[in-house]
């Protein structure tokens, strides 16, 4: 396959989508000739620095694939850690398209006013003559068990609490409610503040409060989360972004506490659950959840918003509606890549049912051996082993918890053995390194909530 002028040639695609061409391969095939050095980096909260020294070609000829190339370096670095401030050195040309590119009107203005509004800053690019030194900041949280402590996990439809002892939960609740739906922030702090008391009940004290909720969250104070979509703009502000603080404080008093990313929380119970660290935890459900727990236990508090970044370079990749944006994992590890891929495997699915009653039809049909489903699945699983080695060389983790609806049943179980097929072929180094796994029953008995519950640190 041709892309951009370079010449990319996997020897898996996908059956049901043949155009894919994976972003790894793309970058390896693009860095063979290219010589010019390029420095990027992105600035974070507390002066942190993702920082990628690269080369591009430089030439009239390949400047197409040198944007595309740098375009989405770039927006892999902000949706993996986050930044409000790109720094550029080696080419003025570079610099302009990425100044341009992130603007109000550029081909990436989602993310230019998305990173703006979640660090509270305006969103820069500036050309430098050497780009700054990586600096990370990662926080050893998790795996505490001393202590009466509460977890609190916020799903978008339903929310559970767990109160737990010296790492034995004695008390667990789950309870429906419609945060996605809610315009009213006092619904979301009267239900956080309602299951933290039904928690507390069943304890003799509260020693420290661990919060596991979907969104981005930065010093326990919430940026940006889908439960709360609803909410206007100037509540958000006023009622949101410090609303697990003030839930905790308010009913508590001073007890440490501390407000998590979901998928981060997820990592942290694979790491619990076994009993090793350097996990990346991907769920696969209405988007792509993803957390990452470092080689030595850490929570990074990068953002692991891998939904959107990219891993197919085909320019007929499939766009992701609120984004924008093509080709980005959304699209590839979630119920909306069931749902593409079924008409391209002979499977019709009523345009009135919702993305989540697609999925259940096309699970249906799994039930039987030899499904024309069974093909969604593989190749899905054939999307995972490429992306895999893509997440392994930004990451390189060393386990690999795959959860969510999609990987659930005997779908699971097809993506799975296709994604290690598809790496022992094509990235043997990769398949060596790494443990690809579903969750089992240590990991479910540990839980989100309870997880979450050992977050904080009782000093």
């Amino acid at each position: 396959m041709n892309c951009y002028g370079i010449e990319v040639n996997p020897r898996h695609v996908p059956e049901l989508d043949p155009a894919f061409v994976p972003l790894h391969q793309f970058n390896q095939a693009f860095l063979k000739d290219a010589k010019k050095p390029l420095g990027l980096a992105v600035e974070r909260a507390d002066g942190q620095m993702a920082v990628c020294q690269t080369f591009i070609h430089g030439t009239e000829e390949l400047a197409q694939a040198d944007r595309y190339y740098v375009n989405r370096v770039v927006k892999t670095m902000l949706w993996m850690k986050g930044g409000f401030k790109i720094y550029v050195s080696g080419d003025q040309g570079i610099y302009e398209y990425l100044r341009e590119a992130y603007s109000a009107e550029g081909c990436q203005a989602f993310d230019w006013d998305y990173m703006a509004n979640v660090f509270e800053h305006p969103f820069e690019v500036v050309l430098v003559d050497q780009v700054p030194q990586a600096k990370d900041c990662p926080k050893a949280m998790g795996g505490h068990l001393e202590g009466c402590r509460i977890g609190f996990d916020a799903g978008g439809s339903d929310r559970k609490v767990s109160a737990v002892i010296d790492g034995e939960s004695v008390y667990s609740e789950e309870v429906v409610w419609f945060p996605k739906v809610t315009a009213d922030p006092d619904y979301h702090y009267n239900g956080i503040v309602s299951a933290l008391k039904s928690a507390a009940e069943h304890m003799p004290r509260v020693d420290a409060v661990g919060v596991s909720s979907a969104g981005v969250y930065i010093n326990n104070r919430t940026m940006n989360a889908s439960l709360f979509l609803q909410v206007p703009k100037d509540l958000f502000d006023a009622k949101v972004k410090d609303i697990y603080i003030r839930a905790i404080t308010d009913t508590f008093g001073d007890v440490p506490y501390a407000v998590v990313n979901d998928g981060d929380v997820s990592a942290l119970a694979g790491t619990m659950s076994l009993e090793d660290n350097n996990v990346l935890g991907i769920a696969m459900g209405t988007s792509e959840a993803v957390g990452y727990v470092d080689d030595q236990g850490r929570i990074t508090g990068w953002l692991n918003e891998l939904a959107f970044v990219p891993v197919d370079a085909a320019p007929t990749a499939m766009r992701d509606e609120w984004s924008g944006d093509i080709g980005c994992g959304v699209k590839y590890f979630s119920q909306d890549a069931v749902i593409k891929l079924a008409p391209a495997a002979g499977i019709h699915l009523a345009e009135e049912l919702s993305p989540a009653e697609k999925l259940k039809e096309v699970q249906k049909l799994m039930e039987t051996e030899g499904s024309p489903a069974e093909a969604i699945y593989r190749s899905i699983g054939v999307y995972l082993a490429h992306s895999l080695a893509l997440y392994f060389d930004l990451y390189r983790f060393k386990h690999v918890l795959l959860l969510g609806r999609v990987m659930s049943g005997r779908g699971g179980d097809l993506i799975l053995a296709t994604c290690k097929s598809v790496l022992a072929d094509e990235y043997p180094e990769v398949a060596a390194a790494i443990d690809p796994t579903l969750p089992d029953e240590k990991f479910r008995r540990v839980g989100q909530s309870a997880a979450a519950a050992s977050l904080p640190e009782i000093k």
